[in-house]
């Protein structure tokens, strides 16, 4: 019995939990700050590519493809009687089809094209930025739930959503 349990022990450890999705879902988050609206997309049969525009800015494009697009988007709340205050800040990253418990370190983010915007009436201090510092951990939480804790800082404009750690359960649109 003592021979078996190093045994039992390494092959859960080394078991790979997948999540396949098959449906976009839309999940408000938990963990907000109190002044905004958080939520999870993850848009399944997607692909993303950041094009520049003749400003030189960069864009998000999210066409027909074979992975799957993690978008989390802070939307603070409007400050009443003021024109322009609409302020959002969105994370995006590209995700295999099949997601896998996986982490990103610094220069490994790019691997999935981790990119902040900060969308305002903020000038000279908006648009989309690639993540170059930071973690991006997916793991598996339970049964039908992955466990997402991004810790990131840009260094190219002010945020507000320096962390995200959120767990999103996958329903019956999704297979383990």
């Amino acid at each position: 019995m003592k021979n078996l349990l190093p045994l039992l022990f390494l092959i859960i450890v080394s078991c790979k939990s997948t999540f396949m999705i098959n449906e976009a879902l839309l999940v408000n988050t938990l963990n907000c700050p109190e002044n905004g609206d958080c939520t999870i997309e993850l848009l399944p049969n997607s692909s993303l590519e950041f094009k520049k525009d003749e400003f030189g800015n960069l864009y998000p494009v999210i066409s027909e493809g074979n992975k799957t697009i993690f978008k989390y988007i802070y939307t603070r709340k409007p400050i009443p009687n003021t024109q322009d205050s609409n302020y959002s800040e969105i994370v995006f990253a590209e995700l295999d089809s099949v997601i896998t418990e996986k982490t990103f370190t610094n220069e490994t983010l790019q691997d999935a094209k981790l990119h902040f915007g900060r969308l305002c009436f903020c000038k000279g201090e908006s648009g989309y930025f690639p993540i170059k510092k930071g973690e991006f951990k997916i793991t598996k939480s339970s049964k039908k739930g992955l466990k997402i804790d991004f810790n990131f800082k840009i260094d190219e404009v002010p945020q507000i959503i320096s962390a995200i750690n959120e767990t999103v359960c996958i329903k019956s649109n999704a297979t383990n």
